[in-house]
């Protein structure tokens, strides 16, 4: 049986000026790789007037590896996150 999954969009606010950890880039793609298999989607957007990186990551993905994922995001120097969860579940939007 397949586990139920939902869609998700991990929002990212990335300090990429002066005071950025010089690791958090690397560890965001990082940990991204590892969950490349969940991942529709991925749009990051540089606002260099502000030193700052905002990434947008959509999945498909049950929600354990969603909230994990979301969690060790977090945790990076620099980076602060948001996720927003779909009311349903995919088997229930097809």
């Amino acid at each position: 049986m397949q586990e139920e999954t939902r869609v998700a969009v991990i929002s990212m606010i990335v300090d990429s000026g002066e005071n950025a950890a010089p690791d958090s880039t690397s560890m965001i793609n990082s940990l991204l790789h590892e969950c490349r298999s969940f991942i529709i989607g991925r749009m990051g957007i540089p606002y260099r007037e502000k030193g700052l990186s905002i990434i947008n990551v959509v999945l498909d993905a049950p929600m354990d590896v969603i909230s994990a994922l979301s969690g060790k995001l977090g945790r990076l120097n620099g980076v602060a996150v948001k996720t927003v969860y779909s009311k349903r579940s995919a088997a229930e939007e097809k």
